[in-house]
């Protein structure tokens, strides 16, 4: 058995068109869910019960029920409202793009509120009391302290999260989304060849998730270089 390359060259530009829809899901996805869950983990470990129980509602529905099934209840679940279908909000809700959008948005959140709330309760006491000290209000604690000492420590878990939030992706086409693999499902409908379509979807994939590692890399060495241990140290 051969592989047919030529089926694979004909359909690049149809999978570089499906990769761009997969990196702008991710990069929009993961932006608003980083930037939700910032305050959302504060509120998480907050001794306020009214601030820590939505919260823990909020992350334990999200990361107990299956992702496809939430991006059901947003694309076709909100429909059946009419007091959704005749807002001003409608022509946005109406569209796969939006709708996946949403979905993986909170998808990302929850995971992500959960981890840096786990990251801000393990901050070391000591480097709260030096910031009262040193006569830091809460908000200056929390903003120059806990949250970027939080952010660092849950870099290498963030970045295993973006990994599987891009793979993740992959059901958006389930919504009619156009993406790397609803093209292999194209190719493969058209051509009865499952190694070229999904293969070359497999080897896309790999090419994402090798970037995102790399680049998370590269942070770590940046920004958690003080941990690393010094040459010659036993």
């Amino acid at each position: 058995m051969m592989i047919d390359l030529q089926i694979i060259q004909d359909n690049l530009p149809a999978f570089l068109d499906g990769a761009r829809v997969t990196i702008l899901l991710l990069l929009a996805s993961a932006a608003a869910g980083l930037s939700l869950s910032l305050p959302l983990a504060v509120a998480r470990v907050s001794a306020n019960p009214f601030l820590s129980r939505p919260v823990f509602l909020f992350t334990y529905v999200l990361r107990g029920t299956p992702l496809l099934v939430q991006l059901f209840m947003v694309y076709f679940g909100l429909a059946q409202f009419d007091l959704v279908r005749e807002s001003s909000l409608w022509p946005l809700l109406r569209e796969p793009w939006f709708c996946a959008w949403i979905a993986f948005t909170l998808n990302t959140a929850a995971y992500t509120t959960e981890m840096l709330a786990g990251a801000l309760r393990a901050t070391p006491a000591g480097e709260v009391e030096a910031a009262r000290s040193l006569g830091m209000t809460g908000f200056d604690i929390y903003t120059r302290i806990l949250i970027p000492g939080a952010v660092r420590r849950a870099l290498p878990q963030y970045g295993n999260e973006l990994v599987m939030l891009m793979h993740a992706t992959s059901i958006a086409s389930a919504v009619t989304l156009v993406e790397i693999t609803r093209v292999a499902r194209d190719v493969h409908a058209n051509t009865l060849l499952a190694v070229e379509a999904f293969g070359t979807a497999a080897l896309f994939y790999l090419a994402l998730t090798l970037c995102i590692t790399g680049l998370f890399r590269l942070l770590e060495r940046r920004l958690l270089r003080h941990l690393a241990r010094p040459a010659g140290a036993s």
